[in-house]
C-alpha cells in the first residue's frame, strides 16, 4: 500500500477521511459507509432532475452530473460520493453505436465479434470525455473533504456487452469467442484495458480520490478461466493507475469463488457481495487488502429491526478485518425507501464510533 502513503494534488484534502483511511487499513473514527447506485433511481429528487433526459445524455451534462452525485451525500451523510455515470460511457465516447434502453440496459447496434471489429475500439483521449473532467472539478469543489470515487467497467464486463450486443443471462457469445478464438479474445480485452485505464486516469487527474472497477458479469466464470482469460486485462487496468497513489477497489457480483483472484489482480480493496460473510471473504482474499460490503440490498425492504440485526451481523463479521468499508452487497434497488438508507448510515456510524 506504499503508493497510498502520501496524498497528491486534489486528493490531499480528502486524505484523512474515514473512507480513505479504511482503504489504507488505518484506524478510523467510525466504519465509513457508501452505497453502490446511491446516486440514482431510489431518490425522488433524482427522478425529478432526470425527467425527460436520456441516461447517456445526462452523463454528459456536468451540472446535472454534479447535482445527482451530490444528492445522496446531502440526504444520507455517506462518507464518499460515487461519480454519476455509466460503465458504457467510454465506449460511447470513442464512437461505439450504443444506447441505454429503459428496462433493458446498454444495447450495442453492431456487436464486436471479429478481428476486423477491433478497429472500432480506438484510443480514448481526455478530450473525448471533457465533460467528465469538468464535472469532477465542480464536484471536488463542492464535496470539500468528502472523497469522490471514480469508476469504470472492467474489461470482461465491457467485452460481454460488446460481444453479446446487450445484457446476457448466459454470456454464450462471449464464452464462445473466449474459448473459440483465445487470441482475438485476449486482444479484445487488452484493448478494453487500455481504454478503461485511460478513462480512470482522466477521473483521477480531475480529482477523484479513489476508483472502483466494476466487473458486473465476471461471476459467470470459473476461477481457472478468470485467471487465464480475464485477470491479465484487469491487472493492466490497475497498473495503469497505480502511480497515482489512490485506492483501487474491485467489485463483481457472484464472485465468491473469485475473491482471492480479484485481490490478486491488483486491487487495494475487494468488494464482496452478500453471498459470502466478510470473515470468510477475508480468509479467501488473504492479508493486505481492505474489504467492502456487504449487506443484502433486499434487507432494506424489511423492518428497521431486521435491518439493524442484519447490519450488526455484517459488522460483527468485519470485526477482525484490517480495513472495512460498509456497503451493500450490490447496488441500491430502485424501489428502496431512501429513509431506510439514511437510517442505515446513522446506525453504522453510531455502532462503530471509536
Amino acid at each position: 500500500m506504499s503508493a497510498m502513503d502520501s496524498p497528491k494534488g486534489q486528493q490531499s484534502k480528502t486524505y484523512d477521511s474515514a473512507f480513505l483511511k479504511a482503504c489504507r487499513r488505518e484506524e478510523v473514527p467510525h466504519t465509513p459507509v457508501w452505497f453502490m447506485r446511491q446516486a440514482g433511481r431510489s431518490l425522488p429528487e433524482y427522478r425529478k432532475v432526470r425527467e425527460g433526459t436520456a441516461m447517456l445524455e445526462s452523463c454528459m451534462m456536468p451540472e446535472l452530473v454534479t447535482e445527482i452525485t451530490m444528492q445522496p451525500v446531502r440526504r444520507h451523510n455517506v462518507d464518499a460520493a460515487i461519480y454519476f455515470s455509466d460503465i458504457v460511457v467510454p465506449l460511447k465516447a470513442i464512437g461505439i453505436d450504443l444506447d441505454i434502453k429503459p428496462g433493458v440496459g446498454p444495447v450495442v447496434e453492431q456487436p464486436i465479434r471479429t478481428r476486423a471489429d477491433l478497429a472500432r475500439l480506438r484510443d480514448l483521449t481526455p478530450e473525448d470525455v471533457s465533460y467528465v473532467t469538468e464535472a469532477i472539478g465542480m464536484l471536488t469543489e463542492e464535496l470539500g473533504e468528502t472523497p469522490l470515487i471514480g469508476f469504470a467497467g472492467a474489461p470482461f464486463t465491457l467485452a460481454s456487452y460488446l460481444v453479446e450486443g446487450g445484457p446476457s443471462r448466459n454470456h454464450e457469445n462471449t464464452k464462445a469467442l473466449m474459448y473459440g478464438d483465445p487470441q482475438l479474445w485476449a486482444d479484445l480485452l487488452d484493448r478494453l484495458a487500455e481504454i478503461t485505464g485511460a478513462f480512470l486516469k482522466v477521473q483521477i487527474e480531475a480529482g477523484a480520490s479513489a476508483v472502483q472497477l466494476f466487473d458486473s458479469w465476471v461471476g459467470a466464470l470459473s476461477p481457472a478461466d478468470y485467471r487465464a482469460q480475464v485477470m491479465p486485462a484487469s491487472t493492466k487496468v490497475f497498473q495503469a493507475v497505480e502511480s497515482y497513489g489512490v485506492p483501487r477497489i474491485h467489485f463483481g457480483v457472484g464472485t465468491g469463488e473469485l475473491l482471492g483472484l480479484l485481490g490478486e489482480a491488483g486491487a487495494d480493496v475487494v468488494g464482496v457481495d452478500w453471498r459470502v460473510p466478510l470473515d470468510e471473504a477475508a480468509r479467501r482474499v488473504g492479508p493486505g487488502k481492505a474489504l467492502q460490503g456487504n449487506l443484502d440490498p433486499a434487507v432494506l425492504f424489511s423492518t428497521t429491526e431486521a435491518v439493524e440485526t442484519r447490519t450488526r451481523q455484517v459488522l460483527d463479521a468485519a470485526a477482525g478485518l484490517e480495513g472495512h468499508i460498509f456497503n451493500l452487497g450490490h447496488g441500491v434497488l430502485p424501489t428502496t425507501d431512501p429513509d431506510a438508507l439514511t437510517r442505515l448510515v446513522e446506525y453504522v456510524h453510531t455502532q462503530t464510533a471509536r
